[in-house]
């Protein structure tokens, strides 16, 4: 199962050097397969974007995306971006340029317009209780996606904190996992 580490400025700062200290310590200790440069509030959002794809290059990470913001995954020339689910019909431009896509996908409704768009994997979400997103859709429903829609690599997201997530989840057969906090020791 693959593992996907999406930042925060709750966790990681906005201050370049611990940003970085943060951020290898974290790749150090962690097996990693996908990263995401997450930040809606620094002002520095470009820097810290540079000094992120810097330290997972230097890591050997190379499924490296950013957050919503097309154009700057293009100029860093990073392997995709990740959009929300509101973001839907930037999947073909994204596409066209040669960036790799993960959209959110919070119901079916936005699965289907995922794959009609022809998105390279989608996180599904919140499968546990997790801080100000809305209920959790649980196991069941968690594994009923999964076997609907076997054709696009689906990361489970949202309230994954634990080895005990991770066990759950991997039993369901699940593309991967997507966290912030899971990954923060």
């Amino acid at each position: 199962m693959k593992s996907y580490l999406i930042t925060d400025p709750k966790y990681f700062t906005n201050d370049i050097k611990k940003f970085k200290d943060i951020l290898n310590n974290i790749i150090i200790n962690n097996n990693i397969d996908y990263v995401c440069f997450r930040d809606k509030s620094s002002e520095n959002y470009e820097e810290l974007a540079r000094v992120f794809v810097d330290t997972c290059k230097q890591n050997n990470i190379s499924n490296i995306f950013i957050n919503t913001h097309i154009n700057l995954a293009y100029r860093l020339k990073v392997s995709g971006v990740h959009l929300t689910s509101t973001q839907v019909d930037n999947i073909q431009y994204s596409k066209s340029i040669g960036l790799k896509v993960i959209i959110s996908c919070h119901n079916e409704l936005d699965i289907n317009k995922a794959i009609e768009n022809k998105a390279d994997y989608i996180t599904y979400s919140p499968i546990f209780d997790t801080p100000n997103k809305g209920e959790a859709k649980g196991l069941n429903d968690l594994i009923q996606i999964v076997n609907k829609y076997n054709n696009i690599k689906i990361f489970a997201l949202g309230g994954i904190i634990s080895a005990r997530h991770i066990d759950l989840i991997t039993n369901i057969k699940v593309y991967g996992f997507a966290s912030i906090r899971y990954f923060i020791k």
